[in-house]
């Protein structure tokens, strides 16, 4: 039996075959909880199971990415965005930065999203959510200066965010582009 959707992923193609699931199952799961599609902030992650498969998608994505464009050395700029045309209701998206988590135990998901929420809807989202605790679906990230609305299901292996702002936005107003 294989405990993991996509992983290990061993070649570009099946990178993309698991962008475009996360993109359609994070989706999927904020219009379930949040009742409504929201414009994606422009990055995704997919998060690894295996070490040799995390050394080979970092690799790859040195490929991909710009280096010297990047959130907190985790979100790198695509060289060429990657999109997601619109299927079954779901909306297209463009991705500009791909982030690669590390193997994780505790998390066995084929990766994020996040999602952009108005600051006043996203603030008052954030004060009916208890920070670590999930309600209906949804928690305040435990990373509170992140400002982070985790949304969650069990039956769906992929974990969205509601953020304030896109994330050219966050890196722009952070200045954390460096070489």
């Amino acid at each position: 039996m294989k405990l993991y959707r996509f992983s290990p992923i061993e070649s570009e193609e099946q990178l993309l075959q698991a962008i475009t699931y996360a993109h359609k199952a994070c989706y999927e799961l904020c219009l379930q909880v949040i009742g409504e599609y929201l414009p994606v902030a422009g990055n995704i992650g997919i998060f690894t199971h295996y070490e040799e498969e995390f050394q080979f998608l970092t690799a790859l994505r040195r490929k991909l990415t710009d280096e010297t464009v990047h959130y907190n050395h985790k979100y790198f700029k695509l060289l060429t965005p990657i999109r997601i045309n619109a299927e079954d209701g779901v909306p297209a998206a463009t991705y500009e930065y791909l982030y690669i988590r590390k193997p994780d135990p505790y998390r066995s998901q084929v990766g994020d999203v996040d999602f952009v929420m108005d600051p006043k809807k996203h603030q008052a989202l954030a004060q009916s959510r208890v920070t670590g605790e999930f309600t209906k679906r949804a928690r305040r990230f435990e990373r509170v200066e992140e400002n982070m609305i985790e949304l969650w299901d069990p039956d769906i292996d992929v974990i969205p965010y509601i953020v304030t702002r896109s994330m050219s936005d966050t890196i722009a107003s952070n200045k954390v582009v460096s070489t």
